[in-house]
Order: structure tokens, then C-alpha cells, then sequence
């Protein structure tokens, strides 16, 4: 392989199998069932490697296409934890190329139409806190394996229309279903048609108003509005705390909290057990 000859490519494969293949040359390149075209608008920085179990620290820059990497699909997290790959490639014979980068992106940002991706080695999961952490309130995540709650049951979840929308993150609907006031507080708004299909919110506030009017209020707007008539998610949501898991879920055994730990108080003031036992 001469320096005259070489490219770089890039492929990158989501969580549901999409592939998209990029390079730097002018020309397509084809190896390892994948066409990596010239005309998708993505570059990356040089890699910057180390030896051990250093953290390899690279960026891919971008431009926003409709056929390749959306803003939609970014905003929806469908490329999140997507696999990158990279090699340096002979484009003169491309059976002569040498993988340079193996990892995933990691921080997506999106400005003036154009995307800038983290990427992140495979050393980055050594990264990762490991172990559990000692506190009062649950450490599962609701629905999750260890939570083990069911969320497709009718009393946790909900679909409905978008009827009025204010300042991209208030919903207001009427005719709701009887749910207790602040159900779906901590809970989760996800998109399910429309431009802003995949996209979902965290909610803030879930508040009922008399004749079954009900607010959804959530932390942030989305960054693609949904219209009028689009169908979503409502989910409940979950304080972390050992009653909402006993009374609201009925899953205390798979609680995963130590809610008779002493109170921080307790613990700097140990002379007061007398007070706090």
C-alpha cells in the first residue's frame, strides 16, 4: 500500500442492523459487503490512540442527509451506541486495508444542519462504574430486568392524540382516562407517528384537572414538534421510593433500594441515635 493510494472508510451499523458505509476518496469502494460512497458528507478526525487502556479519542463531523443520517433519526437516538468502524484502504486494490478503529459514537450534537459524533474505543466500557451503590431509594430502572414491572399493562401505559400543544413541552387533553393525579409524573412521553416519530420526553409534571381535562408537562420540548392528531405514549413513572414500589407497582420483592439505611443526618451525628432510632 502506497501513501498515494491510501483512503479512509468508515462503516457504521445501528442497534437494528442499518449499515452505512462513508470514505474520503472520490470514488465508491466496495469490501466486506458494504459501498462505502464519497457523497454522504461524513469526515473524521486523526485518531488519537495510546497504548494500555487508554481511551482511544476520535470525532466524526458530518453533514445532515436525508438519505444517510437524519436529524430525526439522531434526535430519536436510533444511531446511539452505533458500531464505527474504520480502516485505512488501498483504493487501487482494496483487499489491501488495515482496520485502524474499532468503537461506537457516543455525544451526538446537531447545529446549522450538520451532526459532530464522539467516537468512542472499545476501552470506554472499562469506563463503566461497576457494582451497586448503597442507597435508600431503587437503583432499576422501571421496566428493566431487575424491575422486572410490566409496562405494556393497561394501568401503566396510555395512547392518545395530540390535541393542544404550548411552548413544545405542555400537553393538554381532554376526556382522559381515569388515572390517579400525578400518575405519569417521572414518567416517559414517546412519539408514535408523525415527523416526530422515535422522538420521547421525559415528563415533569402530570397534573388533573376537573371534567377530565389533564396537563403533561415535560422537563424539555422535543426538538422535532409533534402535530395535531399524532398518536403517543403516556408510561407511568416511578419516584424510586420503597411505598410508590409497594403501592403503586405492587413489586416491592424486586425492590432495589436499602430503605432502612440511616439517614445522612444519623451518620454525622451519631451522638443523636437517641433522637433518630
Amino acid at each position: 500500500m502506497t501513501t498515494t493510494t491510501v483512503a479512509r472508510a468508515w462503516s457504521v451499523r445501528r442497534a437494528d442492523g442499518l449499515t452505512l458505509g462513508f470514505t474520503d476518496h472520490d470514488q465508491r469502494l466496495v469490501f466486506g459487503g458494504v459501498t462505502f460512497r464519497p457523497d454522504r458528507g461524513l469526515t473524521a478526525r486523526a485518531l488519537v490512540q495510546g497504548t494500555g487502556l487508554s481511551v482511544d479519542n476520535s470525532e466524526a463531523v458530518g453533514a445532515l442527509n436525508d438519505d444517510a443520517i437524519t436529524e430525526r433519526d439522531l434526535m430519536a437516538g436510533r444511531w446511539d451506541q452505533a458500531e464505527l468502524r474504520m480502516w485505512e484502504v488501498d483504493w487501487s486494490d482494496v483487499a489491501r486495508r488495515k482496520l485502524v478503529f474499532r468503537g461506537s459514537l457516543g455525544e451526538v450534537s446537531r447545529a446549522n444542519g450538520a451532526f459532530r459524533a464522539e467516537l468512542r474505543g472499545l476501552s470506554d466500557a472499562l469506563n463503566a462504574p461497576q457494582g451497586r451503590v448503597y442507597h435508600p431509594r431503587c437503583s432499576a430502572r422501571l421496566g428493566d430486568g431487575a424491575c422486572r414491572v410490566d409496562l405494556s399493562a393497561e394501568s401503566l401505559s396510555v395512547l392518545r392524540q395530540v390535541q393542544v400543544l404550548d411552548e413544545g413541552r405542555v400537553f393538554t387533553f381532554t376526556a382522559f382516562p381515569a388515572f390517579d393525579a400525578a400518575w405519569f409524573d417521572h414518567g416517559r412521553l414517546e412519539v408514535l407517528s408523525g415527523a416526530a416519530q422515535g422522538l420521547h420526553g421525559a415528563i415533569k409534571n402530570d397534573t388533573a384537572r376537573p371534567g377530565g381535562q389533564r396537563i403533561i408537562e415535560l422537563w424539555s420540548s422535543l426538538g422535532i414538534l409533534p402535530a395535531t392528531g399524532d398518536q403517543i405514549r403516556l408510561t407511568a413513572g416511578c419516584d424510586k421510593a420503597a411505598d410508590t414500589c409497594r403501592l403503586k407497582f405492587r413489586n416491592h420483592l424486586n425492590f432495589r433500594g436499602f430503605p432502612h439505611l440511616p439517614s445522612e443526618d444519623w451518620l454525622m451525628a451519631p451522638q443523636a441515635g437517641r433522637r433518630n432510632g
